[in-house]
């Protein structure tokens, strides 16, 4: 295995949107065993879901659960449109990127009707689109949405977009996969239904199991519904309360890896002390990218700080998979773009990585592209 030039101690940093770099700590939780039926293992995922609606600000006493789903974010989100939207029913899907996509992919291959409310990649939904769809088509029971669609960075507008859905009276789904742990989501506000997110995202445990925050009354409601044996929500979730236990076969070191990972979020400040940092590695990263002449694809005014993509650039010596390469000689993976049109690159904030790791990775950047024969800064696009 190819060593990391920069740190040899540790494994090259990811900066992508998930998996990503963990803490130390985390990776050793997994250096140990659990019987999966085990009165200790089952304890510690109640403890764990417990803590997980803590940290979303609900309760069960408010009517919510917390269902941890085997398999990563895209199980998890599959899992809530195979188990609750009825079998006469549509889903409203709004689009603006890849992730968006995929759920457009998820209903199809399960047979729900859909409709399709798109706009480009740097744009926002608007609320005044949604309610004019949900008010022609009385059909459609569930609203889906992506909360930061990392295809861009976009941070889509979710409290109107909810008012809006709890407004006409149907069902919010929100994917939070690469927001919940580090953007404050109020649930009272926004009428979340069913949120999912995942273990390996903003919490920076590890791949191996996702979860959903669902309103126990609607979960209950749709009984009977699921499409799916293994991705019954609601089955899930009789399983955890008959016996503690997962249905099948659970992800034992993801979970002790989750316990580490949730225990360092909490002493990090929850999800404000973490919004902090990632911010702050935000902005580290787009002064250095500003420098070097790099532009980024989202207007600041949309721009999350999760996760950032920028042009390439114009020089005709900048070829993607060489610079890629010289980045991961130099210990850092960064990720190639989603974008439909315009060829753009990658650069995430989340996982265990801090201020100074930004800094490095634009000084990265810019001996990469020097290597590559580039003149920094760039031309102006």
């Amino acid at each position: 295995m190819q060593k990391n030039k920069l740190s040899p101690s540790r494994d090259k940093l990811l900066f992508t949107p998930g998996p990503l770099t963990t803490s130390h700590t985390v990776k050793q939780a997994m250096m140990h065993d659990a019987g999966s039926w085990h009165w200790e293992f089952n304890e510690l995922v109640a403890s764990l879901r417990d803590r997980v609606l803590t940290l979303a600000g609900v309760t069960r006493e408010q009517g919510y659960e917390c269902i941890f789903m085997q398999g990563t974010g895209t199980f998890g989100v599959e899992a809530v449109f195979a188990s609750v939207v009825p079998h006469s029913a549509k889903v409203l899907i709004l689009s603006n990127g890849a992730y968006g996509e995929r759920m457009i992919l998820m209903t199809a291959a399960l047979r729900i009707p859909t409709v399709i409310l798109r706009t480009a990649e740097d744009e926002l939904p608007t609320a005044a689109a949604v309610r004019e769809i949900l008010q022609r088509e009385p059909e459609i029971t569930h609203v889906a949405m992506v909360h930061c669609e990392t295809t861009t960075g976009i941070l889509n507008p979710i409290e109107a977009v909810g008012r809006v859905v709890q407004d006409c009276g149907r069902q919010f789904i929100l994917d939070a996969m690469s927001s919940f742990g580090a953007v404050p989501i109020d649930f009272a506000t926004v009428g979340i239904d069913f949120l999912i997110s995942s273990a390996n995202k903003c919490i920076e445990g590890v791949p191996g199991f996702s979860f959903v925050i669902a309103r126990r009354k609607a979960l209950l409601a749709a009984e009977g519904i699921a499409r799916s044996l293994s991705f019954d929500l609601l089955g899930q979730l009789r399983g955890f309360e008959k016996n503690g236990q997962f249905r099948y076969t659970p992800p034992t070191h993801s979970i002790l890896a989750f316990e580490v990972a949730m225990n360092e979020l909490e002493e990090e400040g929850g999800i404000n002390g973490r919004a902090e940092r990632y911010a702050e590695n935000h902005q580290v990263l787009m002064e250095g990218m500003t420098r070097l002449g790099f532009q980024a694809h989202l207007h600041p005014s949309v721009q999350s700080y999760i996760i950032t993509s920028f042009h390439f650039p114009r020089d005709s010596r900048f070829e993607f998979s060489d610079f890629y390469r010289r980045m991961s000689e130099k210990g850092m993976i960064i990720y190639p773009g989603k974008l439909t049109k315009i060829d753009c690159f990658r650069i995430g904030n989340i996982g265990r990585l801090f201020p100074e790791d930004l800094r490095q990775v634009v000084r990265a950047i810019e001996d990469s592209l020097r290597e590559m024969g580039l003149t920094v800064p760039l031309t102006p696009l």
